[in-house]
């Protein structure tokens, strides 16, 4: 959005500034997380066995899924009920993601295909 709103290409260039700034934004945020990955995974995988470095990583991944597992949560509760909870079900979203699960889960069908479908 700064690169559109601050015409960083000018006013005839709205596309291209917005586009480039995504991809350095994009390339900033994720950056990190590649090197952490590929610098660090040589070192997490030298203590494989080693009590002291596997408890904390075990307790590091609980935590991860705890905190997926409150996404997912909260996301289900905005979406299935958009006023509220006092406010009424949406009923089509419940539907809607049902037939995902069952998708994913019963019919092995790819994320890519059932997001396409949706």
């Amino acid at each position: 959005l700064g690169g559109w709103g601050k015409q960083l290409f000018g006013p005839d260039a709205l596309f291209a500034a917005g586009a480039v700034a995504a991809l350095v934004v994009t390339f900033f945020t994720f950056l990190p997380s590649f090197v952490f990955i590929l610098a660090g995974g040589p070192v997490v995988e030298s203590t494989h066995g080693q009590l002291r470095f596997t408890a904390p990583l075990t307790a590091i991944s609980a935590a991860v899924v705890g905190v997926i597992l409150n996404l997912a949560v909260f996301f289900a509760v905005h979406v299935l009920w958009p006023a509220g909870l006092a406010g009424r079900f949406d009923a089509v979203s419940a539907a809607i993601g049902l037939a995902a699960g069952v998708a994913l889960l019963r019919f092995r069908v790819g994320v890519l295909p059932l997001l396409g479908a949706c």
